[in-house]
């Protein structure tokens, strides 16, 4: 085992066999939020690229985002957006479908969240698809704000959805992966 020292933040994932379909290996982020000297490794690991770059906001997807990207917004002292899925927000917004590889489904963001040439870090826990991501912005576009980057604990590299957003032009950062799905 590992002392506490050597450990990255790959060591603190655990993974959940056919959770939430046989088949499936999930990727439980839980234990790493847990342990605090993994969780401030794994922020200062997300926002070590962007450190000292323009960062006016940092836009979370719903939910493991709003962990991630409330403490990662904390540490760049800007704000922190969410983007949630359809009807969770209060006020008025704008929503973006998506596919899923059982259906669809939608986002949204309040749309009074950026003001226009704003500097958006999309900050979630994991990189499947991309169909989530590129959900998120396209809304954080459609208010005029521009990506600074997306990043991401998790990236799942055979389901393709790092490629789908550097297609995107996009500049994507993770800080580990895991083969299959």
């Amino acid at each position: 085992m590992k002392s506490d020292s050597a450990k990255t933040v790959r060591d603190y994932i655990r993974t959940i066999v056919d959770f939430p379909h046989e088949g499936i290996l999930f990727r439980d982020v839980t234990t790493l939020f847990a342990d605090p000297r993994g969780f401030r490794m794994c922020i200062d690991q997300l926002l070590a690229p962007y450190a000292g770059l323009r960062i006016d906001k940092v836009a979370g997807l719903e939910a493991r985002g709003f962990i991630l990207g409330g403490a990662v917004a904390h540490q760049l002292s800007t704000g922190f957006v969410p983007i949630r899925k359809k009807g969770k927000l209060p006020g008025t917004t704008i929503s973006q479908s998506y596919t899923l590889e059982y259906g669809e489904a939608v986002v949204e963001i309040h749309d009074d969240a950026l003001q226009p040439g704003e500097k958006v870090l999309l900050v979630d826990d994991l990189l499947a698809t991309g169909g989530t991501a590129e959900a998120g912005i396209r809304l954080i576009e459609r208010l005029g704000g521009q990506i600074a980057g997306c990043a991401f604990v998790v990236d799942l590299p055979d389901l393709g959805g790092r490629d789908r957003l550097r297609a995107m032009g996009m500049d994507v950062h993770t800080l580990c992966a895991f083969e299959g799905h």
